[in-house]
């Protein structure tokens, strides 16, 4: 995290730029955004799934997954959070084995990462339904 704090749930600045990146077209945009909220709880659940069963390469890749399609969105404070942890995995697995170390750090992780998740999942609900109102 941030030396100020935790970074904001959503910026919409990063929806707003994705939006003008498919040409204005807000069905496209709508569909991305319903299919990262849709995907979330699959990718969670892979992040988990890796940690717990030591997978190190699975996990960097679970955890790259969540973290890039967080940023597509602007979900800047699960970016963050899953950024920490791809950190942890990278430096910890170098000095450990890695069926130890991943257990450890999905107890460490991932119950930030699944609440910030699921208000990063409401919030965007909200944002989707609000720009359903001003087209």
């Amino acid at each position: 995290m941030k030396a100020s704090g935790p970074a904001p749930l959503l910026d919409p600045s990063v929806l707003d730029k994705l939006l003008t990146d498919v040409g204005d077209d807000e069905k496209i945009w709508k569909l991305f955004v319903r299919n990262f909220i849709a995907a979330l709880p699959h990718r969670t659940d892979k992040v988990r799934g890796t940690l717990t069963s030591g997978d190190l390469a699975g996990s960097l890749d679970a955890v790259l997954s969540l973290k890039s399609s967080s940023q597509m969105v602007g979900a800047e404070r699960l970016a963050d959070l899953s950024a920490d942890l791809e950190r942890s995995v990278r430096v910890e697995a170098r000095h450990a084995v890695p069926g130890s170390i991943l257990p450890r750090l999905a107890l460490a992780h991932l119950t930030p990462i699944i609440k910030c998740g699921r208000q990063t999942t409401n919030l965007l609900e909200k944002y989707l339904h609000v720009q359903a109102r001003n087209p």
